[in-house]
This record gives C-alpha cells, sequence and structure tokens, in this order.
C-alpha cells in the first residue's frame, strides 16, 4: 500500500472505531479513570459528564461514533489536505480521541504530519503516555499499538 490518500477523502475504519471502544472500556456510570481526571462515562466520553450519570451500550456507541466524526473534522481542519494511509489515519484519531483535539492540534505529531515527516509524526504519539507528567501503564500499553499500527501493523 504506498499509496496515501488526501485526508479530505478519509474516515476513521469500522476497526479502529471498535479498537477505540476497546482501548477506552465501557461504564455504565460516570467515573473518574484516575485522581484529577474529569467524569467519564460510555466508552471514553467526557463530554458534559456529570458522576451519577448513567448510560447503556447502545447510547454509548451512538456517542462514540458521533463524537469520532467531530475528532476527524476538528483533525481535517488542523492537518490540512496531507495524504494519509488509512492506518496512520486510523492510529492519529484513536490518540486525538483519547487527548483531545486541543492538544492534539497543537502537538509535535501534527507538524511532523504538516512536514510529511510520517514517522516522526507516528513516534510523538508513543510520548503521550502520562496524565499529570507521570506514565501510566494502560497509556503506554495505548500508545504503543497507536504506533504500531501507524507504522503499519495491525493494532488498534
Amino acid at each position: 500500500m504506498n499509496n496515501r490518500l488526501m485526508l479530505a477523502s478519509l474516515s476513521l475504519s469500522a476497526a479502529a472505531l471498535v479498537g477505540i471502544a476497546v482501548h477506552e472500556g465501557y461504564r455504565e456510570t460516570a467515573y473518574i479513570p484516575v485522581p484529577g481526571d474529569v467524569p467519564t462515562i460510555g466508552f471514553g466520553d467526557t463530554h458534559n459528564v456529570k458522576l451519577g450519570d448513567r448510560t447503556d451500550p447502545v447510547r454509548a456507541l451512538i456517542k462514540l461514533s458521533a463524537h469520532t466524526e467531530n475528532f476527524q473534522k476538528d483533525l481535517k481542519r488542523c492537518i490540512g489536505d496531507i495524504p494519509l494511509h488509512q492506518h496512520e489515519w486510523d492510529a492519529i484519531v484513536s490518540w486525538a480521541y483519547n487527548v483531545g483535539t486541543g492538544a492534539a492540534c497543537k502537538s509535535t505529531l501534527v507538524k511532523k504530519l504538516k512536514a510529511r515527516d510520517y514517522r516522526g509524526a507516528c513516534t510523538e504519539i508513543l510520548k503521550w503516555d502520562k496524565f499529570n507528567n507521570k506514565p501510566l501503564r494502560g497509556l503506554t500499553i495505548r500508545r504503543q499499538q497507536e504506533y504500531r499500527l501507524c507504522m503499519g501493523g495491525s493494532d488498534a
């Protein structure tokens, strides 16, 4: 697969959407994932979530799908029309879903993409495995999987 596609023509793959759901895990009731974090529910949803909120798997999947659509739009705006492979896009969307598009769009990863330093951009994913400057094992594992996917592997 040598030909990259223009970013405007890419959309998150179904496998990557499932990968995000697996990485995030499902929670029916809002909770704080780690001390100091924000309330989270469903498959990593933090938008307007309050402790005590409840959901079900169907609503959580619908929200996950809608949120990833919004993340893709935001990322396409900040990245521009840089050609990418599907696996690169899937990895970047998964990473951005977790770190937020505000942080993603200001990142060195995006700067490297704009410079068409694809390997460098993928390597940047590995640096995002901390919360409050402390590495978290779950984030380290997720970033390693996203990195492998970005580099052309099959992890999601």
